[in-house]
Order: structure tokens, then sequence, then C-alpha cells
């Protein structure tokens, strides 16, 4: 499996409609074809010194492998959320992982 998490920083001042069509974006990422499994959130409310709770949403999506996730990288879902939300964010940080 390659697993890929994307933790976001959206600019400050965004208004809850706004906020919702940036929330409805990320749903549509976990429904593409490519991805096995997904979900998105904001930070938990865990507090410990390892914890970085500092971004405003989190997204995994799980695919079957790397090529799975290539072709979500250049499929239509990705693009438009990428069009229409790059710039409500101000940091975006992805850490891959591949599991067997």
């Amino acid at each position: 499996m390659h697993i890929h998490n994307v933790y976001f920083w959206l600019q400050d001042g965004l208004d809850s409609r706004v906020l919702k069509a940036f929330e409805q974006g990320l749903q549509s990422l976990t429904e593409d074809p490519a991805v096995r499994g997904g979900h998105f959130g904001k930070p938990a409310s865990t507090r410990r010194d390892v914890v970085d709770s500092s971004y405003g949403y989190g997204l995994v999506l799980i695919f079957d492998d790397l090529p799975a996730h290539n072709a979500y990288q250049e499929g239509a879902a990705h693009r438009k959320f990428v069009a229409d939300h790059a710039s409500r964010w101000t940091k975006v940080v992805v850490y891959d992982m591949q599991s067997e």
C-alpha cells in the first residue's frame, strides 16, 4: 500500500463558506477512483510534546500501490482541488509511506 498524508496550513480569516468549500474539496479527493480509502479532518485535541497540531486540516489517502497514487496525482479530482483551493493555503506538507 501507498499511504499519502497531507497537512494544510490555511490563511487566517477564511470565512465559513470558504472552509466548507475546502472540506467539500477534501471529500472529493477521498472519492477519487484510485483511492482505496481516505479521511480528512482538523487536528485532534491530543496535547503532548511530540504532537504537531499547528496545521488546519489533514488528509490521509490510501492507495493500492505507487502507480495508483501517481494516477491520482494526475487525475481530474486532484487537479481541480489544487486549482480551486491552492490560493487558500500558506503551506502544505506531505508525508508518503509505503506499507507491505
